[in-house]
């Protein structure tokens, strides 16, 4: 347990202490219990006696070069300091939400029991780290091969260029703050017999079987070893760092109090900054990151590969995606490969995308090659199947194209009255909601609230529903028409919206009704109306750019987009169109008017894209983990909406807007290009481990031959002569 020096704060009051301890004291007895009950004796040689090396050392010997350097290094298995270490347990997350946080609060007092912290690597993310070390009242020194001194200077950093001259302030706690890929160079620089023989080492990486792994390997046996990833950065952190996850494994702490108590202090400075504290094994983290964190990282850098930009009709899963591109952009290439190369399960999470992707492609041209084969084929196959019934039934073969060609015969309009007043004073519509599925029955909402009269027809029955939204429901085309409602509003899938064109009496309605869809392509039923109504009744395409899920708040700020295809000139004619676009006026939607081309320009790369994705992610089934950072929520989130749709909609969405096919390709490209630059670094990395020493042997034969002006046919005497 934790039992404070009494006579280190003579003078404070009882109240003041008190408001001083409460957040270590707090962690403390939360950390007592877990200690007491999980912690295990072992000896030396059983920490780990099967864990591989840093990754790619076993190419070119049985141990890291840098380490058959190391005079400190045990070369006897004899060794039986006993340590303590955690054995393997359940997870365990500690949050403290109700401490405030010293950022947040400037005038909060810093902690009694104060570190002496060398952060290694002052980079971007050591500088953000220090901020916080700073404020709480810690002494921290930093070294960086870059000189950061001026930067150190204002943070209140005593800053090092010299790593000796660090080592010999013998800071309590070393926080590797470096890159995943610089870790070990950096590593094999420090002047380890500097320190301490009981210094605590920290990591921060995204990876920790490496670092576990490294550490172990190249300090002496008698340092401390915590391995952590703080589950955030400077800009998801910006405002604070409550609520945000730290993972931790404590791999090997001194069994002397006041090492233990050491951890638990370090540990403490993001306890008691709000963070939600989770213990677990390096594997484990390991595994679950390279689910959430190498997922997010992919997903982001494909889409920043498709150059991916914000259009006037953004839906809410697009913006999603561009926050994604610009939060995984602004980290390092490096970060990323670091990422794949020392995560053993960030293959499999490739392969498992990449095949993902295969199959929604496989699917998707399936379906399209089933479609063509029936345009193709339909008639060949009927007239066959006729034939063979006349045989069957002994009837004569003489079988007439005629027959065929009279089913198709389009019914000749009857057109009856005359345009009479489609609006009334009050402005309502009397509106046909053709198609009412749940989006027709979303709309109808609205439209019966604001007073309009609402009629649906549908091939399924849905006259209880109707009912309930005060809808009158017709299951008969023609019963519909005859109510000569003013504005058809076409309700149906993509795929089935021209069968259902086709099918309904125009000749019933009056001459000058409004049809309006509500698609998510555009040109496609903009065609289909030009080619199938007619030439007097008016077209208004449209596409609300939201539906039951995002709309069930209210549709403000929502983007309607809409095309005013054939509006007749007449004065009531345009009122009509202007009262049907004023029902999504008054919600608050935000109107955009564009050409129907141009809306499928933009969706392809927005609306399509984004169903893709949410698609591709579906199929590797990502669940949430203890650790989900806010990049893999917005995968979740996204899963989650485009799941909701059927794959009707985004065959649709592929099928109908000419611009999709170009983008899919584009998306294919992306991946593999991306795909390209890991597999060609990890080459480069090999290629160095087994060829490195006669390539620049080479290299310098080359440059001596170019410097001398040596013909390139010389030979080898002359090179060596040279």
């Amino acid at each position: 347990g934790f039992i404070p020096n009494w006579s280190l704060v003579e003078g404070v009051s009882g109240s003041a202490l008190f408001r001083r301890l409460l957040p270590i004291a707090n962690f403390r007895c939360i950390s007592r219990d877990f200690l007491s009950a999980k912690q295990v004796m072992i000896t030396h040689p059983c920490l780990h006696p099967s864990l591989s090396k840093p990754s790619l050392s076993f190419l070119s010997s049985s141990s890291p070069p840098f380490l058959q350097h190391l005079s400190f290094l045990p070369t006897s298995p004899s060794i039986t300091k006993p340590v303590f270490v955690h054995s393997v347990k359940p997870l365990h997350v500690k949050c403290s939400s109700t401490n405030p946080t010293f950022q947040s609060h400037p005038d909060h007092a810093p902690p009694i029991s104060t570190l002496k912290i060398a952060i290694i690597g002052f980079g971007n993310y050591g500088q953000f780290l220090a901020k916080t070390l700073v404020s709480q009242g810690h002494i921290v020194l930093a070294h960086s091969r870059s000189d950061y001194s001026h930067v150190a200077k204002k943070l209140g950093v005593s800053f090092f260029l010299n790593p000796h001259d660090l080592c010999e302030q013998h800071p309590e706690v070393i926080l590797l703050c470096t890159s995943i890929i610089s870790t070990e160079q950096v590593l094999k620089t420090l002047p380890l017999q500097r320190l301490k023989r009981s210094t605590l080492f920290v990591d921060v990486l995204s990876v920790k079987e490496f670092a576990r792994n490294l550490l172990l390997d190249a300090l002496p046996p008698d340092f401390d070893i915590i391995c952590s990833h703080p589950m955030f950065g400077p800009q998801s952190a910006k405002q604070s760092w409550k609520d945000l996850f730290f993972v931790y494994e404590k791999v090997r702490i001194g069994n002397e109090s006041s090492r233990v108590q050491r951890c638990e202090q370090f540990l403490g400075i993001f306890q008691s900054e709000g963070c939600k504290m989770v213990e677990m094994s390096c594997q484990e983290h390991d595994k679950l990151a390279a689910g959430s964190q190498f997922m997010t990282h992919t997903v982001g850098r494909v889409l920043d590969m498709l150059g991916l930009e914000s259009t006037p009709i953004n839906t809410k899963g697009y913006e999603t995606l561009l926050d994604l591109v610009e939060n995984t952009c602004r980290d390092s290439f490096d970060l990323y490969y670091g990422l794949f190369l020392y995560n053993k399960s960030a293959l499999e999470m490739v392969e498992r995308l990449d095949l993902a992707f295969d199959a929604l492609r496989n699917e998707l041209f399936g379906r399209l090659h089933h479609v063509v084969r029936k345009r193709f084929f339909e008639n060949g196959e009927k007239v066959k199947s006729v034939h063979d019934s006349s045989y069957q039934n002994g009837a004569a073969s003489a079988f007439s194209s005629n027959a065929l060609r009279s089913q198709d015969v389009t019914i000749p309009y009857e057109f009856k009255g005359k345009i009479l007043e489609s609006v009334d004073d009050s402005s309502k519509l009397k509106v046909a909601i053709v198609g009412f599925g749940n989006f027709g029955q979303f709309l109808a909402k609205t439209l019966a609230r604001q007073g309009h009269s609402v009629l649906a027809y549908s091939r399924t029955g849905y006259r209880d529903a109707a009912q309930k939204l005060g809808v009158s429901f017709f299951s008969d085309a023609n019963d519909l028409c005859e109510e000569h409602p003013e504005v058809i509003l076409l309700c149906t899938s993509i795929l089935s919206t021209e069968k259902v064109l086709k099918s309904l009496p125009f000749q019933r309605l009056k001459r000058s009704t409004l049809f309006v869809d509500v698609l998510s392509v555009k040109e496609f039923p903009r065609n289909l109306f030009l080619q199938h109504l007619p030439p007097e009744f008016d077209i208004l395409c449209t596409h609300p750019m939201f539906g039951p899920e995002s709309g069930k708040n209210g549709w403000n700020e929502l983007p309607f987009v809409f095309d005013k295809v054939r509006i007749g000139n007449d004065e009531r004619r345009v009122a009509r169109c202007n009262s049907f676009l004023d029902i999504f006026a008054r919600e608050g939607c935000r109107m955009v008017e564009m050409t129907c081309a141009e809306h499928d320009w933009h969706a392809a790369g927005s609306q399509f894209i984004t169903h893709t994705m949410g698609r591709v992610l579906e199929k590797l089934q990502l669940e949430s983990t203890p650790i989900n950072t806010k990049g893999y929520e917005t995968l979740l989130k996204l899963v989650e909406n485009t799941a909701g749709d059927s794959f009707e909609l985004y065959y649709g969405l592929f099928m109908y807007n000419v611009n999709a096919m170009e983008q899919l390709e584009r998306m294919d490209f992306a991946f593999e290009s991306l795909k390209k630059q890991l597999f060609g670094r990890l080459h480069g990395v090999l290629r160095k481990e087994l060829f490195g020493d006669s390539e620049k042997l080479e290299v310098l034969q080359e440059k001596s031959v170019r410097k001398n002006g040596a013909a390139l046919s010389s030979s080898p005497e002359s090179v060596k002569i040279s």
